[in-house]
């Protein structure tokens, strides 16, 4: 029976499923069957028959342990028609069998994700495409999320995504993990499509499913790699971050900005935490992009303890930043820490300057724009800067806010 919402139970068993457990099912099919497409075609086979079978009777107890079973059974019988895989098919149904009984029985599915990470950042596979290719593959993302983060049209990257498995499956590229000594060449790309995950993930308030995944992603690659500073340098960006989660929002779930934040709802512990990853990483003196993000939230979050923001050292952090990682969300934070520290002027300039293509559609940078023109005294163009922002964003309270903004002026 459909709850108050007119959904179907068994829709929704498939929908958390895939929020929750795609990237771990689709990590341990494709180490089974070696290739990440291969792999993929069965976890969607099984979803169609989860949605085809399940309305049928009540969704199973483990959604989670029958997908993987069926998708197991789906590649045990491809690879029984396969021609091609008859050589391999003995030790292939042997890795499929392997824990069958175990896992139809329990829940406790192993996470293979970061593993299934390094596999995409293979180097056959356009650095370009990588980073999306671990959201698509790894936790499930569709194309039009993907594309938000990359800030491209949704057709643009699905039809890029589809042309590289395209290719994929005409050379598939095997589950080969790299050896250990070969992590740390890889391991940027990997970072950047844990960063990528989270920040696809920080505005879900009610479902904070994908922000968690990301945290726990960040947690693995410090815990295996406890000398990579800029695996603690993102665990600790994520932490500050996160440690404010509880502040975004005040009761009425109204949208609260970060200088307006109560700072005893921060989480301290949280915060504590990411300053003692960050303190070790910079300690080892290889600065990179991660740790001066981390750098920029600890400044932030100093706040709970002086009762003031050091504009001025974020200023300084964000110059070091956009040095060595001009992105588009450095360069726009860069002018608003410019305007923050009286300099409005230089601050337009240094958005003026930002390519259009790149702009004309990013909520962020018109938020940033209208608060600088504010600041410069121009009210018009604020007010029509703000009236864009409010229309780029999809959340209601964030839209509330911005156009309450503008009617102050």
């Amino acid at each position: 029976m459909a709850d108050g919402s007119g959904e179907n139970p068994a829709h929704q068993a498939a929908e958390r499923a895939a929020r929750q457990a795609y990237g771990r099912i689709l990590s341990i099919l494709a180490a089974r069957c070696g290739d990440i497409a291969v792999a993929e075609e069965a976890l969607a086979e099984a979803f169609a028959r989860a949605l085809s079978n399940w309305p049928k009777s009540e969704p199973p107890d483990q959604p989670e342990a029958w997908l993987l079973t069926t998708a197991r059974r789906y590649l045990a019988d491809q690879a029984r028609k396969s021609a091609t895989a008859r050589t391999h098919a003995g030790a292939l149904l042997l890795l499929i069998e392997e824990g069958q009984s175990v896992m139809t029985e329990t829940n406790d599915i192993p996470d293979d994700r970061l593993k299934l990470m390094l596999v995409c950042t293979h180097p056959e596979i356009d650095p370009a495409l990588q980073t999306p290719l671990m959201l698509q593959t790894v936790l499930g993302l569709d194309a039009a999320r993907i594309a938000s983060a990359f800030l491209v049209k949704p057709a643009t990257m699905g039809q890029r995504l589809s042309r590289l498995k395209a290719r994929l499956r005409k050379s598939p590229i095997a589950f080969e993990i790299p050896a250990p000594g070969a992590w740390p060449q890889r391991l940027d790309a990997v970072l950047q499509g844990i960063y990528a995950a989270y920040n696809a993930g920080w505005d879900e308030l009610s479902d904070t499913g994908l922000a968690d995944e990301a945290l726990f992603l960040a947690r693995l690659a410090s815990r295996l790699l406890p000398y990579e500073t800029e695996a603690a340098g993102l665990l600790s960006l994520i932490l500050h971050c996160e440690a404010r989660r509880g502040a975004r929002r005040d009761a009425a779930g109204t949208f609260v900005p970060l200088d307006e934040q109560d700072t005893a709802l921060w989480d301290t512990d949280r915060i504590a935490e990411a300053e003692t990853l960050l303190g070790t990483a910079l300690r080892m003196g290889r600065p990179g992009r991660f740790q001066f993000e981390a750098a920029l939230q600890s400044a932030h979050n100093a706040r709970h303890i002086t009762g003031t923001t050091d504009w001025a050292a974020i200023r300084a952090i964000y110059e070091r930043l956009v040095a060595i990682s001009p992105t588009l969300g450095a360069l726009i934070g860069r002018a608003a820490a410019m305007a923050q520290t009286g300099d409005p002027q230089s601050a337009l300039a240094a958005l003026s300057a930002l390519p259009e293509n790149r702009i004309i559609a990013h909520q962020p940078y018109w938020a940033t724009r209208a608060h600088v023109l504010k600041l410069a005294g121009d009210t018009d163009a604020a007010r029509e800067a703000y009236g864009r922002a409010a229309g780029l964003t999809a959340d209601p309270s964030v839209r509330a806010y911005l156009l309450a903004r503008r009617a102050a002026l």
